[in-house]
């Protein structure tokens, strides 16, 4: 071999393998640092892709007035180019969201972004929430992720309306919807993964016993909420039943939950033929 310089050659399966874990390294940097902590808030998430790199996204920060942002959404597709698409979603956001628009501008914005230069088949499903530590209104506006689900003192509920995702036809209009949260009430913005995760039976989780997991989260922290959330997903579906990413954002109002509020949110009224109409709903 003298004289003649030697080549490492390298396997398509490792490049691909090094691929992702750059594709990770960048998704990871991304994400939320940890909890957000306020006397007048609480914001937590969990990130669990299907493989090592997903679609699914969210971020939360508090802007220079004051207000606590919020965002999560899908990517459709799975791995590396649904991570890559993603990372183009967020960036956009986040080119956007210091400007202090509404949540309604704020996705209309996106979505005129995204189509300016669009992705044959890319779009993403994306939720745009402000709430206001001093007032407590939670405005929010929502183009496509499922609901979000509200659990305070006199049980639990669905929260607004869906719309057409991010990035997939250039007309899409967005509303804003509001919400006055109280001391101990708790919202969970969830990714379809969540609602769609199903047992041995190929039984859906479904949107009704979701609400129920949900309910029973009532005087807990964000954090315990999402840990007791994603402990009872895992006991209803068993190990390897994942079929997508999930992803899970928790605001809540800290405040003492009286005996008779605990009592009165025993009962969710979300039941599980809500799941056909809430599907509906999301997609626009």
């Amino acid at each position: 071999m003298s004289g003649i310089a030697a080549t490492e050659v390298v396997s398509p399966l490792h490049s691909y393998e090094a691929i992702k874990d750059e594709a990770r390294l960048i998704q990871d940097s991304l994400l939320p640092g940890g909890t957000l902590h306020a006397a007048a808030f609480e914001v937590a998430y969990r990130y669990q892709p299907l493989v090592e790199v997903g679609g699914d996204f969210a971020d939360f920060f508090q802007l220079p007035n004051g207000l606590v942002g919020l965002y999560v959404g899908d990517v459709v597709g799975k791995g590396v180019t649904a991570a890559l698409y993603a990372a183009l979603v967020m960036g956009t956001i986040r080119g956007i969201n210091k400007t202090g628009e509404d949540p309604a501008t704020v996705l209309a914005l996106l979505n005129k972004r995204l189509r300016v230069r669009p992705v044959p088949g890319r779009y993403s499903s994306t939720l745009y929430a402000l709430f206001d530590p001093v007032s407590g209104e939670l405005t929010f506006s929502n183009a496509g992720v499922p609901l979000p689900l509200l659990v305070s003192e006199s049980g639990c509920r669905y929260l607004g309306e869906g719309g057409f995702p991010s990035g997939m036809f250039a007309e899409a209009a967005y509303q804003n919807h509001k919400v006055k949260l109280l001391p101990g009430d708790t919202v969970l913005f969830a990714t379809d993964g969540l609602y769609e995760m199903r047992n041995h039976q190929d039984e859906d989780l479904s949107w009704g016993k979701l609400g129920e997991i949900w309910n029973a989260c009532l005087g807990k922290s964000a954090d315990e909420a999402l840990d007791f959330l994603f402990a009872e997903v895992r006991a209803f579906s068993g190990e390897g039943r994942d079929h997508d990413d999930i992803t899970a954002v928790v605001l809540r109002v800290p405040g003492e939950i009286w005996p008779s509020r605990m009592e009165n949110a025993r009962t969710c009224g979300c039941s599980s033929a809500v799941w056909e109409i809430m599907k509906y709903a999301t997609s626009g």
